[in-house]
């Protein structure tokens, strides 16, 4: 597993270069308005958003450059996401539930947990490729 890191940004070239050269990385997959890189030291999925003018559109949650979109756990199988999604609500946490979704060009199973302040968290598990960049919920489990 490794910690996902979703950023909004103003101009998705600049933060490409800027990533780039803090982690000595290349984005492992671009699209319009998005970028990710997929981070071996330190364990880490980075995932940019461009949100302004111009970009493709936010995966369905926007916000200002600079400010954080979301942050996720990429886990290796979908059973690891079922039993974090188990693990939340046995504790009391409020999920999504676990849903197959097309979403930032990627195919996944995923569930979803608001924090008290409103950040969004994803435990997911990427599966395939998609041309789709918002969240699409496919099927629920």
């Amino acid at each position: 597993m490794r910690l996902q890191l979703a950023l909004n940004v103003t101009d998705l070239e600049a933060a490409v270069a800027f990533y780039s050269r803090l982690f000595s990385a290349e984005p492992a997959r671009r699209r319009p308005g998005y970028a990710n890189f997929a981070i071996d030291e330190p364990p880490l999925k980075l995932v940019l958003f461009e949100t302004g003018d111009g970009a493709a559109g936010t995966a369905g949650c926007c916000g200002a450059g600079g400010t954080i979109n979301h942050l996720g756990v990429e886990t290796e199988t979908a059973a690891q996401v079922v039993d974090a999604e188990r693990r939340m609500t046995v504790s009391g946490l409020e999920t999504t539930g676990v849903d197959d979704a097309l979403c930032c060009y990627a195919t996944k199973t995923e569930t979803w947990v608001t924090d008290p302040d409103g950040t969004r968290w994803e435990w997911y598990v990427r599966t395939g490729d998609s041309e789709v960049l918002e969240n699409v919920v496919v099927a629920s489990h």
